[in-house]
């Protein structure tokens, strides 16, 4: 198996076939929807909330809402279907959750789209939680992970998950790598590829993006989305607290495992960290397309899977050497 990750790779050009970038569709499906990018948000109490939730789903763009005000998952699916639009939320495995999708059941509440959010989604627990869903939401779609082989993308799509979230540690925030010796960090890429050869449904990556390129790398090696964190914080409409240090402006941002998020140090594979303050969101939404598109003309094609068939190289560290 070839080992590389986002910064060890650079594709190939094919001849391009269109007049302007402004041509390339970025646009993807998932489950019943077309979004108008390959890119969620991570589900993270400093990248999402329900004003947020709402703002993507009314400009055509996939989010998932994180599960870290529990309380509140109902009202929030029956506000956003007041608005006509559609609804995706978070959930873990413990029984109180398990509570929750019943009493959805009962009162025929149905969210589009369910991710089961933990940090070794290949386990016991999550399958029994895909089954539980499916049961009685079957309409839901379902996100499941976060894995990192082949062997549980298989289990988990045999269970009934309708995608797999793939990362287990990459992200900024994460130090799952150094507390525990276990992940994806440094090839997450990589397990990308791995765990795409062996899926038959959508594959999401998950973590280790850190520039727009990143992207179009993911899509190369097998993902449909790619869920970012850091580079989706620090905006004006990010959660998180703002703050100034020696001039310049910067945004909380904390992983979902950090005891920040947690509020009780144990079990903490995750940190607090501060990101750059980026200005508006759209603004980095609409960067992302375009270098998308520009993406798609260098592959020579019209659309995403143009860039699934390019060529590629491992030049290992070496996209910034000169600059």
């Amino acid at each position: 198996m070839e080992i590389f990750d986002y910064e060890d790779i650079q594709l190939v050009p094919n001849k391009c076939v269109i007049n302007s970038r402004s041509e390339a569709d970025t646009t993807v499906t998932l489950g019943e929807r077309r979004f108008k990018l390959p890119v969620v948000p991570a589900n993270m109490a400093t990248v999402i909330n329900e004003d947020l939730a709402a703002w993507f789903a009314t400009n055509d763009y996939f989010y998932i809402m994180h599960r870290f005000n529990p309380e509140t998952r109902q009202q929030f699916i029956e506000t956003m279907h007041a608005k006509q639009l559609y609804a995706s939320i978070s959930v873990g495995v413990k029984a109180t959750e398990h509570d929750f999708i019943d009493a959805l059941a009962a009162a025929a509440i149905v969210p589009e789209y369910i991710t089961i959010d933990i940090a070794h989604g290949h386990a016991d627990s999550v399958i029994a939680m895909i089954k539980h869903i499916k049961q009685v939401l079957p309409a839901s779609f379902v996100i499941a992970g976060n894995v990192a082989t082949p062997a549980a993308v298989r289990d988990l799509e045999n269970a009934g998950a309708d995608a797999t979230k793939v990362g287990v540690g990459p992200g900024k925030a994460c130090i799952t790598k150094v507390k525990t010796g276990f992940g994806t960090g440094g090839w997450q890429l990589a397990a990308v590829r791995w765990c795409a050869k062996a899926a038959r449904k959508p594959i999401i990556a998950d973590g280790g993006v850190r520039t727009n390129g990143d992207i179009a790398k993911s899509i190369r090696f097998g993902a449909t989305m790619v869920m970012i964190g850091s580079m989706l914080a620090g905006h004006q409409e990010s959660p998180g607290n703002t703050l100034k240090i020696d001039g310049k402006t910067y945004k909380q941002y904390y992983g979902s495992a950090s005891e920040t998020q947690k509020g009780e140090h144990k079990n903490v594979e995750g940190k607090q960290m501060l990101v750059p303050y980026r200005g508006h969101l759209a603004d980095t939404l609409n960067e992302m397309q375009e270098d998308l598109q520009s993406s798609i003309s260098y592959a020579g094609g019209r659309d995403l899977k143009a860039i699934t068939k390019c060529d590629y190289v491992i030049v290992k560290n070496s996209i910034y050497n000169g600059d």
